[in-house]
């Protein structure tokens, strides 16, 4: 049973679980398939659970997979906290190169949904995060491609002091969202 936010951007979604407590802990079901479908209206399945652990200022992204290998993504903290951004990439999309951020932690245990045709990253706000997330088609190198994580034109405000910001050497290099090339065509329905 989850509770379901929506976003600036359509069919990015925020779910928020409802969680059992007592004197034990608590208990909450992080994931349910027949909920996820009724929410989003994607019939899909999750096919790679992958786990990410980062330090305080590690920013992650922005990263996507090309058309035949697009992924959808559901991200979850564990423990810690970050900022996590989608940024909507469908050329001919009216919500075209803008982005939501939205704070997952631990404590909140919010998960955010981005579909096909966005670009994603993410923020580490606290000392360490644990990042968990389901991708529904497997990772694909030769498909890998990303965008720069400060490119002026998406408007992301990132809540780091830039001498605190840590990129890998590949998130370092990636290109403005202008020179990226092809990427998703809104009319393209990537599920289908």
């Amino acid at each position: 049973m989850i509770g379901i936010i929506p976003t600036g951007l359509a069919g990015v979604i925020i779910f928020e679980p409802k969680i059992f407590r007592d004197e034990r802990g608590c208990f909450f079901e992080s994931f349910n398939a027949a909920d996820f479908e009724a929410a989003t209206g994607i019939r899909t399945r999750f096919v790679q659970d992958n786990e990410s652990v980062s330090r305080y200022g590690v920013v992650r992204g922005l990263h996507y997979q090309r058309a035949p290998h697009a992924q959808s993504k559901i991200v979850r903290v564990v423990s810690g906290r970050i900022l996590d951004i989608a940024v909507d990439l469908r050329q001919g999309s009216p919500t075209f190169g803008r982005h939501v951020a939205v704070e997952l932690s631990a404590d909140n245990r919010r998960q955010l949904f981005i579909p096909r045709g966005f670009a994603h990253g993410f923020a580490t706000l606290s000392p360490q995060a644990v990042v968990q997330y389901k991708c529904d088609a497997p990772y694909t190198p030769s498909a890998e491609g990303g965008v720069a994580w400060n490119d002026p034109t998406l408007g992301i405000r990132w809540p780091l002091p830039a001498e605190d910001i840590v990129l890998s050497a590949k998130d370092a290099e990636r290109p403005a969202l202008d020179d990226c090339g092809e990427l998703f065509d809104y009319r393209i329905d990537y599920y289908a």
